[in-house]
């Protein structure tokens, strides 16, 4: 797993008991007030990028000149690695009631990505109670991978790919790590009551609203899902 800041710690709660040891998740992009870079000590204005540190686990709030010394493969002899800001869309995701029940996941939405310690694709969902752990069926990843073209696309331990189920359809995300921390950071403190609570849901789909802002669709070849499996 990984570990991150502490200012959203509280938003984070694998398989809904107590914390884990070494794990939790990560600060807001957005720099309070006296926040400096976590490897050098400079102040950290506006938006900040993150960097993984894949022994200890840790997402860290960086600068930019600390962030781009981690941007190649094998930088920080290979301990470290800059979380990418890249955006994609598959609107187009075919997945059945079935394969969804054997990811394990009660709720529609998950995030899914590759820890390089563990050697192993992780599954968690937002909860009231923070990420909860989903115990993933490999067999059923794979098939969500035959399904997603973005999900052969992740950078292990810095990108996720994000799936979200509705009446209208399947959608799939592959956004930075840190962006499914924020999405955890709304479920927990909007929540409210059984179903949630309005305000939650607007939050949201104003979390969704904005990834489809930012990303870019990534064309099926030879045409949709749909239209393979119908013939046309």
């Amino acid at each position: 797993m990984i570990v991150v800041p502490a200012g959203l710690r509280r938003f984070v709660t694998p398989s809904g008991a107590q914390p884990r040891p070494g794990f939790a998740p990560p600060r807001s992009k957005v720099t309070p007030p006296g926040e400096s870079c976590e490897m050098c000590g400079a102040d950290l204005v506006d938006e900040h990028p993150h960097v993984v540190n894949l022994d200890s686990r840790h997402l860290l709030c960086t600068c930019r000149p600390c962030y781009l010394l981690f941007t190649h493969e094998g930088a920080g002899r290979g301990n470290y690695r800059a979380v990418p800001d890249r955006y994609l869309v598959d609107p187009d995701l075919a997945l059945s009631d079935a394969l969804w029940d054997r990811l394990q996941v009660p709720v529609g939405m998950a995030f899914f990505f590759f820890n390089s310690t563990l050697g192993r694709i992780v599954a968690q969902y937002p909860s009231p109670a923070g990420a909860t752990e989903s115990l993933l069926d490999l067999s059923a990843w794979d098939a969500v991978a035959e399904a997603s073209p973005l999900a052969r696309e992740l950078v292990p331990d810095v990108e996720a790919l994000i799936v979200r189920r509705s009446r209208e359809g399947n959608e799939s995300y592959l956004v930075p790590i840190d962006v499914c921390y924020e999405l955890v950071g709304v479920v927990r403190s909007k929540w409210t009551g059984l179903g949630g609570g309005p305000e939650v849901w607007r939050e949201i789909e104003a979390f969704f609203g904005g990834l489809d802002d930012r990303a870019t669709v990534v064309p099926r070849q030879g045409g949709s899902r749909t239209d393979e499996m119908s013939g046309t």
